[in-house]
C-alpha cells in the first residue's frame, strides 16, 4: 500500500521547498495556519512564481506568502449574544456558529477534501471536520433535538469510506495516512435513536468497509509463531489478533512539522523514522500527547505502535456487535454470525491482555515485549462504553475512578504531570462522556451522576467567568487548561458543547 492517498507534491503549502522554508523561519506562531491556507492561483504558476522570485534582492518570504495565499483565521466560536446569555443559550447558538460546508472544499491547491453535508467542526484552529469529535458533537445534537445535522455528519463519514476505504482523522489532504477512533458506529447509533434502524441500514455496509481497514493483514499475523503486526493489526500468538494505532507515512506531520523536526533533534537520525510514526500513530489515537505513550519522560520515547491500546479495541468490539446486529436486519445472517464471534474473541483477548488484576484497572497491553503497561488512564473505562467488561472488573475500575481519578472538576486524565495536555490535570469532555455512560451501562449509577454534575459545573463556572466553552479544562483547580501541549487552548468548542448538552440532558 501507498504511504497515503495523495500526492503532496501538488500542494505547495504542505511539500516542497517553500513549505520548508515558510515552516522554518517560523512565519506562523503554529504550522497549522500555513497548511490550511489556499493559494490564489493555481499550485503550478506559484511555484513558478516562487521560483523566478525567491533569489531577488528585494524577495521577503513573508510578504510573498502573504500576497499568494488566502491565510485561515479561527472558526467564530464568541456569537453576538447577551451578557446575561446562560451557558445553554451559548451553546445553543453555537451549533450554527461551528456548521461548515465543504461541499466546494476542492478548488487548486486546497488541502480541504469536500463533504457532501454541512458538518459541526470543534472551533478555533479545528476548521474542518474531526473523526472521533463528530460522535460525541452528535450525542449533544440529539439531546438538542438537530437530527438534520446528525444525519448529514453520518453522510459525511460514510462518503469518505465510500471514497477512500477509511475515516481519515480530519478531511485535509495532510491527513491522508491515518485514522482516528473508529466511531462511526456510535454515530450510527445516535442516528437509530433519533430516526430508527430505517436510517441506519444504507450505511451498514460502510461500516464493514471500515472494520476491514482496520484488519488489514490480520490473516497474516494470525498464522505467526509468536508476536507480530502489519500496520493497525497485532498477533499475540495462538490466532489472537488485536489492534494498534498506526500511520502509513513515517516522517514529519506538515501540520506540526518544526514541531516535529525539533523533537527530531533528541534522537539519532536512524530512529527519526521510528519516531515519526510514533507521533503520527499517536495522533491517530486522538490522545496528542500523554505519557500513555512514552517509555521514559520524554517525549522523544514516544513508543506508541508498541502498544495494543485498551480504547481502541474496546471501540473495535463495539463495531463487531454492532456489525453482529445489523447484518441480519439487512439480510445477511450469515455475515452477523461471523461478527458475533469476532466480537466474542476480542472480548475475550481484551480481558486477558489489558486487565490489571493487581490494579484493578484496564491498560495497554505492550506486544513488543509482552506485559503490561503500568500507566492508569482513562483508556481505561472503554471496555464500559463498549459492554466489553465483565461486571466484577467494572466495579473495580469504578472504585479505583473514585479513588485516584476523580477531583473537584471531574476525572483526570492520567495520574502524571507531565506539560503533555493529555495528562493530569486536564480533563476532556469525551473521556468523561465514556466513563459517565460506561458507568451507568454497568449499574454504577452514583457515581456516574457524580461525575457528570462535577464536568457540568466546572464547564457552567468557567463558561461564567470566561464567556466561552474550551477544549479541555483543569479538573484540578476547576478552570480552563493553561497552555499544555503543542497549541495553545482552543474554544468553541464542539465536543465540550455536545457532551455538556447531553449529560445535562440525562441528569
Amino acid at each position: 500500500m501507498s504511504s497515503g492517498l495523495f500526492d503532496y507534491t501538488n500542494f505547495p503549502q504542505i511539500s516542497g521547498e517553500l513549505f520548508r522554508n515558510v515552516q522554518r523561519r517560523d512565519l506562523f506562531d503554529d504550522s497549522k495556519r500555513f497548511v490550511d491556507a489556499e493559494p490564489r492561483v493555481s499550485p503550478d504558476l506559484l511555484f513558478e512564481r516562487y521560483l523566478t522570485r525567491r533569489d531577488g534582492a528585494d524577495f521577503d518570504l513573508a510578504s510573498f506568502v502573504e500576497s499568494q495565499f488566502r491565510l485561515p483565521e479561527p472558526v467564530a466560536a464568541t456569537p453576538d449574544l447577551a451578557a446575561s446569555r446562560s451557558m445553554e443559550d451559548h451553546v445553543s447558538s453555537l451549533w450554527g456558529a461551528l456548521t461548515r460546508t465543504f461541499e466546494d472544499a476542492d478548488s487548486a491547491g486546497s488541502t480541504l477534501v469536500p463533504l457532501p453535508n454541512p458538518h459541526v467542526v470543534p472551533g478555533g484552529r479545528f476548521r474542518e471536520m474531526y473523526y472521533w469529535d463528530s460522535y460525541f458533537t452528535a450525542e449533544g445534537l440529539a439531546a438538542a433535538g438537530r437530527t438534520d445535522l446528525i444525519a448529514g455528519m453520518v453522510g459525511n463519514v460514510a462518503s469518505l469510506l465510500d471514497r477512500f476505504d477509511f475515516v481519515p482523522l480530519g478531511n485535509r489532504a495532510y491527513y491522508d495516512s491515518r485514522s482516528q477512533v473508529p466511531l462511526f458506529y456510535r454515530m450510527l447509533r445516535v442516528l437509530e435513536r433519533a430516526e430508527g434502524f430505517d436510517a441506519v441500514a444504507p450505511h451498514v455496509e460502510a461500516l464493514r468497509t471500515e472494520h476491514e481497514f482496520w484488519m488489514d493483514g490480520a490473516d497474516r499475523v494470525a498464522e505467526a509463531d509468536g508476536p507480530a503486526a502489519h500496520r493497525r493489526v497485532v498477533g499475540l500468538g495462538g490466532g489472537t489478533v488485536l489492534n494498534r494505532y498506526w500511520d502509513d507515512r513515517a516522517r514529519p506531520r506538515p501540520e506540526s512539522y518544526h514541531e516535529d523536526r525539533r523533537l527530531a533533534e533528541r534522537v539519532p537520525v536512524d530512529e527519526r523514522p521510528r519516531l515519526f510514526r510514533d507521533v503520527r500513530a499517536a495522533c491517530e489515537s486522538g490522545w496528542d500527547f500523554s505519557s500513555r505513550w512514552l517509555a521514559g519522560d520524554g517525549l522523544e520515547t514516544i513508543r506508541t505502535t508498541e502498544l495494543v491500546p485498551v480504547d481502541l479495541n474496546a471501540v473495535l468490539f463495539g463495531m463487531e456487535s454492532a456489525l453482529a446486529e445489523w447484518l441480519p436486519r439487512v439480510g445477511r445472517d450469515e455475515a452477523g454470525e461471523r461478527y458475533a464471534d469476532l466480537a466474542a474473541d476480542r472480548r475475550e483477548a481484551i480481558n486477558r491482555y489489558c486487565w490489571d488484576a493487581d490494579a484493578g484497572f484496564y491498560v495497554d497491553h505492550s506486544w513488543a515485549d509482552g506485559e503490561r503497561s503500568e500507566r492508569l488512564t482513562l483508556a481505561g473505562v472503554a471496555p464500559l462504553f463498549t459492554g466489553a467488561a465483565t461486571d466484577d472488573r467494572a466495579a473495580a475500575v469504578a472504585d479505583r475512578l473514585r479513588r485516584d481519578f476523580l477531583r473537584p472538576g471531574g476525572l483526570v486524565t492520567t495520574l502524571e504531570d507531565t506539560g503533555e495536555q493529555w495528562d493530569a490535570p486536564s480533563g476532556w469532555a469525551p473521556l468523561h462522556w465514556m466513563a459517565v455512560t460506561g458507568l451507568r451501562r454497568y449499574g454504577h449509577g452514583g457515581l456516574a451522576d457524580e461525575i457528570a454534575g462535577r464536568w457540568v459545573d466546572l464547564a457552567r463556572r468557567s463558561f461564567e467567568e470566561t464567556g466561552r466553552m474550551a477544549e479541555k479544562y483543569d479538573v484540578r483547580t476547576v478552570g480552563e487548561t493553561t497552555d499544555l501541549g503543542e497549541y495553545e487552548p482552543q474554544y468553541g468548542f464542539g465536543w465540550t458543547n455536545g457532551v455538556v448538552t447531553a449529560l445535562s440532558a440525562r441528569q
